[in-house]
């Protein structure tokens, strides 16, 4: 039970916290004074202190006393996450948070100088990059509230509210509207920068879709022909036969990893590991092809014997390449003509990608399906989206949707 004491014009309550100190063995006991209470009201409130205790519901002051930087290691230490998102928390941690907060006790962040503080990064950097710091902190302190025994009462990160303050209108990236034919010269443009893989590439990425990564990894089991009838999983390549390989069969392939670089968050300054994984999302699908494109996948995999779909100039994966350099950029931009050793002739820029990434290719694939009358499910599924809610749980790719795909695809090729 509580006791209350007269301490000169305050009056002074203590209660058992439920602890035992692992030393003494004698019960923790914690407390508080105000010169604004009544015996009663400091009896009653060490009352609901020791019902905290017992529900699990006490933030002692001393456990609140944890230094942010202390907090942040011991909660990174717990996240079941990929290693890169893994390597992404920590720099963040390192960059602003714990300069700002690492030796401020948890219990001491308060939501104005929190607040304060997302104005100064907010006038600094990029919304995005302050999104993602908002975000992480906000776990931060979602999760000293959880923990047990709880850390701080509440988060001091307020909950977003967007019809507060001034209206800020989202900045997007200018959208280009893609031409079909600005798609083929790109192809071309990669046939001379690395010869019949680099036109493949090009055409692959503007008729699928696909990431950049996947691209990387796909392998050649899963192209050229040679899947379904190379699926491990017997059960997944007895469907896929029968819906694509039946009486009136449909090109496929299939889309099961993506080769990236996967950091050692406690290496961080190292490059990484190259890795297969799965899509991002875990987006593994099965995208089907118009029969030009198929048509190109076969000759691509008899010219050569590379265990990846599209090897890189000396052989190996486009990964491990700087292929911003070497590959994107001249195909993008174009270039004077070149003669001796590594001749090639003048190539044209491509207005629409001056300066552009190579993703903006897989932004113009979903624009070009929508145009043609493709249902956005059938769309969102072949780009590796998630669909969310009830869309997504009672709507599906039918094979006569999969066929209008193949179709638009072959005319839209062939009208260039």
């Amino acid at each position: 039970m509580p006791y209350t004491e007269q301490r000169g014009n305050s009056i002074r309550v203590r209660w058992d916290t439920g602890r035992i100190n692992p030393e003494t063995g004698q019960k923790i006991f914690d407390g508080k004074s105000s010169t604004e209470w009544t015996e009663a009201e400091a009896y009653t409130y060490g009352l609901d202190r020791e019902s905290d205790a017992r529900n699990g519901r006490l933030v002692a002051r001393s456990d609140g006393r944890l230094l942010l930087r202390e907090w942040a290691d011991l909660w990174i230490q717990t996240q079941d996450l990929d290693p890169t998102s893994i390597y992404d928390y920590r720099k963040r941690l390192r960059a602003q948070i714990i300069p700002e907060w690492g030796d401020t006790a948890v219990n001491e962040i308060t939501t104005l100088a929190y607040q304060a503080w997302m104005l100064r990064l907010k006038r600094k950097y990029s919304a995005n990059y302050v999104r993602d710091i908002r975000i992480l902190f906000g776990m931060l302190m979602d999760d000293a509230v959880a923990h047990r025994p709880p850390l701080i009462h509440a988060s001091p990160v307020p909950k977003e509210n967007r019809r507060r303050g001034r209206y800020v209108r989202p900045v997007r990236e200018k959208k280009v509207q893609v031409p079909t034919g600005d798609l083929h010269q790109l192809a071309e443009n990669a046939r001379e920068v690395w010869g019949f893989t680099g036109y493949v590439f090009q055409m692959t990425k503007a008729y699928t879709g696909m990431r950049l990564g996947e691209m990387f990894g796909l392998r050649r089991e899963f192209f050229g022909g040679n899947w379904p009838a190379s699926e491990e999983d017997e059960e997944l390549r007895e469907e896929a036969t029968e819906r694509y390989c039946g009486k009136t069969p449909m090109p496929v392939m299939r889309v099961a990893w993506q080769y990236k670089y996967v950091k050692d968050p406690d290496r961080p300054e190292e490059k990484g590991t190259p890795t297969l994984a799965l899509p991002k999302y875990g987006s593994v699908r099965t995208l089907v092809i118009p029969p030009f494109l198929a048509e190109l996948h076969e000759e691509l995999l008899a010219s050569h014997d590379s265990e990846w779909a599209f090897p890189a100039m000396d052989g190996g994966n486009l990964l491990t390449t700087d292929f911003h350099t070497y590959y994107w950029k001249p195909v993008r931009d174009g270039h004077d003509e070149r003669t001796g050793r590594y001749a090639r002739p003048k190539l044209p820029a491509v207005a629409s990608f001056e300066r552009k990434r190579i993703h903006l290719v897989r932004h113009a694939h979903g624009p070009h399906l929508e145009e043609d009358g493709v249902p956005d499910i059938a769309i969102e599924e072949r780009l590796g989206h998630v669909i969310q809610g009830v869309r997504g749980v009672y709507r599906d790719v039918t094979p006569k949707m999969e066929r209008q795909i193949i179709a638009v695809l072959q005319k839209r090729f062939e009208q260039g």
